[in-house]
């Protein structure tokens, strides 16, 4: 590729990771751990695409080119176990949710990087990963794999760390998080048969497009307290479910309140209240499948749509959910009980009931189940 074809592409990458960058300003959870993360790893792609630009004035002699290619090569060298160390970091905080479980990183991580820091600084004397020598001639020095190898390992964990967690994400969240790798990865190949070649950061600028549409840009369907679908996803997905039904084919939904959950909270306090939330959507989420929808549709109220046009079947759901329940009770310490009153139904094609009616009918069963419990 010609140098012009390089500095293109590359200010196509920075471009797109600009307006990614831009949006995720505008959104109100920014100052979240995962969106903090994802930023970040924004911010380093970016300064390694301008790096990667400086690099390519190689073999272009003058003290100007000299200079650029001398910075481009150790900024890009510095960066390379940095990124895909962020990404690990941004990957365990989507599968885990958890800032204090990620501290178990912070030793091994920057131990890495730093040990490929003070043996960069030392390849600028005895030139281990790379010289640059007459000419403004850059040169792969004996050990330029090193930093290569730190990163295929660290990306490589991330790989295995997804794949251990995949029962914790939707699918196509744990797809988005699994293929991450792959289009790097294909490039660094490249880099390793084909010498002078490198589009590593512009298929990393790939994956990280694929990761914000489905998994970034979705957070504003998102719950913050819960990771389910809120309101307004949900009514969308319900929308959509109902315009793709069919006689034969249709849908299935769940409306669940919470039981007692008001003096729960005037008895224990809101944070108990909101480790209850968190909690019954964890319940909920282990009753259902990878394909299933659950929404916390506002306070203590819950939402849960499935691929189900039969109606034993989602009776067996139903059942599912209240043996999870009990379990729970019965192994927990906590001075309170989690319960549900749910209402459910099949959606019905030949009613032609839209968002609003279709609510009002379950909101309706789930009353009647309420009465009835009170009433024993």
């Amino acid at each position: 590729m010609t140098l012009s074809g390089y500095f293109t592409i590359n200010l196509y990458s920075i471009a797109i990771l600009a307006i990614i960058f831009i949006q995720m300003l505008r959104s109100s959870d920014k100052y979240l751990l995962p969106q903090k993360l994802f930023m970040w790893v924004l911010l380093v792609t970016a300064v390694m695409l301008v790096m990667d630009i400086l690099s390519r004035f190689d073999g272009h002699p003058g003290t100007l080119y000299e200079a650029a290619n001398h910075i481009g090569n150790f900024m890009i060298f510095l960066l390379s176990p940095i990124l895909p160390s962020i990404w690990l970091l941004y990957t365990h905080s989507r599968v885990q949710k958890g800032e204090c479980k990620i501290r178990r990183f912070l030793f091994l991580l920057p131990t890495l990087s730093g040990v490929n820091a003070v043996m960069l600084i030392l390849s600028q004397f005895f030139g281990w990963f790379y010289t640059i020598g007459a000419g403004n001639i850059y040169r792969r020095g004996p050990m330029f794999w090193f930093p290569v190898a730190v990163t295929l390992i660290i990306t490589v964990a991330t790989f295995i760390l997804v794949i251990a967690n995949r029962n914790k994400l939707e699918k196509k969240h744990f797809n988005a998080l699994l293929l991450f790798p792959v289009p790097p990865l294909v490039c660094i190949l490249l880099q390793i048969i084909y010498y002078g070649t490198s589009l590593i950061l512009n298929g990393a600028t790939l994956s990280i497009l694929t990761v914000f549409v489905t998994i970034q840009n979705e957070r504003m369907n998102l719950d913050y307290l819960t990771s389910a679908y809120n309101r307004k996803g949900l009514e969308t997905y319900i929308r959509q479910k109902i315009n793709a039904s069919t006689e034969h084919k249709t849908f299935a939904a769940i409306l669940l309140d919470l039981d007692n959950f008001k003096s729960i909270n005037d008895s224990f306090g809101h944070s108990t209240g909101d480790h209850v939330l968190v909690e019954s959507t964890k319940l909920l989420r282990s009753c259902l499948r990878s394909d299933d929808l659950i929404a916390r549709y506002g306070g203590d109220e819950f939402y849960i749509i499935m691929n189900i046009s039969d109606p034993d079947e989602l009776e067996n759901i139903a059942c599912r959910i209240r043996t999870r329940i009990q379990e729970y009770n019965d192994s927990s310490n906590e001075p309170y009980k989690i319960g549900f009153s749910m209402g459910y139904t099949v959606y019905n094609f030949h009613n032609h009931l839209n968002v609003e009616q279709f609510h009002k009918q379950l909101d309706g069963l789930m009353y009647e189940s309420k009465r009835a419990v009170k009433g024993n």
